[in-house]
């Protein structure tokens, strides 16, 4: 079976339609896509090689995990994956060539299914025994193959031996030392449907051929994939936020396949789905639960997407004035959840406007911690920060409460009050939509002083000093930006005893894209995270988007440069603060001391950005102090890192769209 493999899929005779590569680490990513075919070739140098494979189709991918070596070694991409399909065109994927300095190669176990037990087996070694692959060797092959569980067309891993020899179960390097292989991937999963290059940006985008890669592999019209390899599929926040901060260089075309994608997934009761489940994770999980099929498990556990969706909606509505908005508003997507089921966007927006105004009238009624909007029973997470230890402990969020739950509410109340909702709402509805504003007003006014963290500056200094000891970095530079004042900043997350989490983080970025903040308060809140860390987030390598540093020894231990989201750089989070610098100064009210220190404030940040270019793309990364200055280090890299990060983000795309500011004097005109 093996040979009639290697058959398969003679190349190409021009180039695909796209292809690149991406060094990002340890990760050597190759990324091909052409017709029914989308692959992302992944070659893990080091001490624990691999051989990976993802899909967008179905979210699939097949990878091969070999022995720990004795010494690290490199691979090198001889030939670029091309397109590839089976005779009876049921599978597509990819050939390639690689080639490693490894004296010897034994596989380990080899994973074929949903990415997601890829991932679980990265992360912890586990996956469902259902989905299990034996290896088939051959005289110079070791092939893996399978249907899917529910008999459709699955996945199939073969790599030939080129240079070497199979040696019972193990590939042996040749005379020159080196192992080369063959190796050809392929999936049964359906494919998705690109959105054409020409369908996607429009003038005004960055000339960077770099992200316009990774923005046009990631997207589909059926759904915007969060990033490669890791979430080739929909993710609601991601979605979102993308599309929000790409929307000055997105075609309308793109803005509604984004938008359109969330609709489809809205739950009944007007929720964002955070996260599908599909292919044969999805049949697994329905067969567990009692049905079966391979329908889409949509999961609603997080609460940020929510509130995010209104003012995102309602942004696009305005800039594209009323013959768009009317259009869009009437145009129907068809359910995820209920293949054959369709609504209009109108009505599903206003299913989503009546859940945010439930869940916001508590609070609205009586302002307390005890009324804000808490992440779901029985969660550690609940937003972006979306691993157990992202909000540190507490139950309601900083960007939920203070910046999305306000802008949602007052997006309601501008959309009702332009007359874009009449044909959707009933009478029941209008009364609730006439409270919209006043309930804006109040959580604004209410909100965000809950979170308000104030520290005297001896206490202050003497947490910096303390931290930096830990993390043997100086702190001479951030002890000096503390003044004589009060350092004050919001926290991270509130406790479920009311107690604000000390973390400086960087979720003020929110607020300033989607909120209107007092001058003062805005002074205040850009000073506290442009602080030299581990004052405040700001290095050499990039924004951190969390500093623990008073906050404790037991958060500190939380909070690492090798946690998710500890003391690490996320991409999309430094932009998401451009973008809000950029938007408040297009106001009119800023006194010009305040109006000077935010643009200094952009200066200070767009250097940093400029000085990370090369990562942009990435999902996060990483960080260590040499030579006097704080150097990126691609996050996985280090034995620390809890995971790796995705080569290929959808949000890490958006400085398409968020630019370095043009030289002005004035007011800005805000993006």
């Amino acid at each position: 079976m093996a040979a009639a493999v290697l058959l398969l899929g003679a190349a190409s005779p021009r180039a695909p339609e796209l292809g690149f590569q991406l060094v990002e680490g340890q990760n050597l990513n190759a990324f091909v896509r052409e017709g029914q075919v989308a692959a992302h070739l992944l070659l893990r140098s080091g001490k624990d090689p691999r051989v990976l494979v993802a899909f967008p189709a179905g979210n699939s991918g097949v990878g091969v995990w070999f022995a720990p070596l004795d010494s690290a070694a490199v691979w090198t991409l001889d030939h670029a994956p091309i397109p590839l399909s089976s005779a009876d065109g049921l599978m597509h994927g990819i050939k390639a060539v690689a080639s490693i300095d490894a004296a010897r190669l034994v596989p380990k176990q080899a994973v074929l299914s949903n990415v997601r037990y890829l991932r679980d087996y990265q992360a912890v070694g586990r996956f469902p025994s259902e989905v299990g692959a034996q290896a088939q060797i051959g005289s110079d092959t070791i092939r893996y193959a399978r249907k899917r569980i529910d008999g459709a067309p699955g996945y199939d891993l073969a790599l030939r031996v080129i240079d070497g020899k199979i040696e019972g179960e193990s590939i042996v390097a040749g005379r020159g030392g080196r192992i080369r292989i063959e190796i050809i991937a392929l999936t049964g999963d359906a494919a998705l449907t690109p959105l054409p290059l020409n369908h996607l940006l429009n003038a005004r985008a960055a000339p960077d051929p770099a992200a316009r890669r990774a923005l046009a592999f990631l997207s589909y019209r059926e759904k915007f994939l969060a990033g490669s390899w890791r979430f080739n599929t929909y993710f609601g926040r991601d979605t979102l936020m993308s599309v929000r901060l790409l929307m000055p260089a997105l075609q309308p075309a793109a803005v509604e396949a984004g938008l359109g994608s969330v609709f489809a997934r809205l739950s009944d009761g007007g929720e964002v789905a955070h996260e599908e489940g599909i292919g044969e994770f999805a049949v697994l999980q329905n067969r567990n639960g009692g049905g079966s099929g391979d329908g889409a498990e949509l999961d609603y556990g997080m609460i940020d997407d929510d509130y995010m969706l209104a003012p995102i909606v309602g942004d696009y509505l305005e800039a594209g004035g009323r013959h768009r908005a009317t259009a869009f508003l009437a145009s129907t997507v068809e359910s995820a959840a209920r293949p054959g089921a369709q609504s209009s966007v109108g009505s599903l927006l206003v299913r989503n406007l009546r859940f945010v105004l439930k869940q916001a009238a508590p609070f609205a009624d009586a302002p307390s911690f005890k009324t804000l909007v808490a992440i779901k029973p029985g969660r550690m997470s609940g937003e972006w920060r979306d691993s157990d230890e992202g909000l540190g402990r507490g139950i309601y969020a900083y960007d939920v409460n203070a910046a999305l739950v306000p802008a949602a509410l007052a997006a309601a109340d501008r959309l009702y009050r332009s007359g874009q909702l009449g044909a959707y709402l009933t009478a029941e509805d209008r009364a609730a939509f006439e409270r919209a504003g006043a309930m804006a007003a109040t959580w604004q006014a209410k909100a965000p002083p809950l979170f308000r963290v104030t520290i005297t500056p001896p206490d202050a200094a003497n947490a910096i000093k303390a931290y930096a000891a830990t993390l043997d970095v100086p702190s001479a530079a951030a002890v000096a930006a503390l003044g004589r004042a009060p350092l004050s900043f919001h926290a991270l997350s509130i406790d479920a005893g009311g107690k604000p989490v000390p973390i400086v983080n960087s979720d003020e970025g929110f607020a300033l894209l989607f909120t209107r903040p007092t001058p003062a308060d805005l002074d205040r809140d850009v000073a506290a995270l442009m602080r030299p860390f581990p004052a405040g987030l700001m290095t050499n390598a990039g924004l951190l988007v969390a500093n623990p540093a008073f906050a404790g020894r037991a958060a500190q231990a939380r909070f690492t440069p090798g946690a998710y989201h500890g003391a690490v750089v996320w991409s999309w989070q430094q932009a998401l603060l451009a973008a809000g610098i950029e938007r408040q100064l297009g106001r009119q009210d800023l006194p010009v001391p305040v109006r000077t220190r935010l643009i200094a404030a952009q200066t200070a940040l767009w250097r940093v950005i400029g000085a990370t270019r090369g990562l942009q793309s990435s999902e996060l990364w990483s960080w260590r102090y040499a030579s006097g200055r704080y150097q990126p280090v691609a996050f996985g890299a280090g034995k620390a890192d809890v995971d790796e990060s995705n080569a290929a983000q959808l949000w890490s795309t958006v400085y398409l769209a968020v630019r370095p500011p043009v030289a002005a004097t004035g007011p800005r005109k805000s993006r």
